[in-house]
């Protein structure tokens, strides 16, 4: 389920959740991957521990959370592992909060999926925004913490910049 509301305006896209993820029905609950240390550094915050409070952080923030993919076969938490794929339906999400402007990838695999998925079979509202980051995942490690959060905290800017 995405974590959206109608203060929506950027969703951060990931491909699939992880075992981890899954098995916690949390986002990023993997305590390896780096998303939630980049997204509280971003906004110079402590790292909130409870899981609740860092939704209600992301959502103060007009951030939501969300996934490229609705399904699929894979073995283990690899993106490289993601077999059969489907899309989340993103034309009814767009209806449901058209206040959305900016779209997020954590990570190539999630803007692949959504180039081959929802580019090309449905329409975008105009004017969304689309940037790809690198993964936050700790399976992506050609670059370090440092260089993936000198990328990242260019989502700071992007908010201020369109998603009012």
């Amino acid at each position: 389920m995405p974590v959206v509301n109608n203060n929506t305006r950027l969703i951060i896209l990931g491909s699939l959740p992880g075992e981890e993820s899954l098995r916690l029905q949390r986002y990023y609950a993997n305590p390896r991957n780096n998303f939630w240390r980049i997204i509280f550094r971003i906004f110079n915050q402590p790292l909130m521990e409870p899981y609740d409070e860092r939704i209600s952080f992301l959502k103060s923030k007009g951030i939501g959370l969300w996934d490229v993919i609705h399904a699929a076969e894979r073995i283990g938490s690899l993106d490289s592992k993601i077999r059969n794929e489907t899309a989340n339906d993103f034309a009814a999400l767009f209806r449901q909060y058209p206040d959305i402007k900016i779209l997020i990838f954590n990570g190539r695999k999630a803007q692949k999926t959504f180039d081959k998925f929802v580019l090309r079979r449905q329409d975008l509202p105009e004017n969304i925004l689309l940037r790809y980051f690198p993964s936050t995942s700790p399976a992506h490690s050609r670059s370090s913490f440092e260089e993936k959060f000198i990328i990242w905290r260019t989502l700071k800017e992007i908010i201020e910049s369109r998603a009012h």
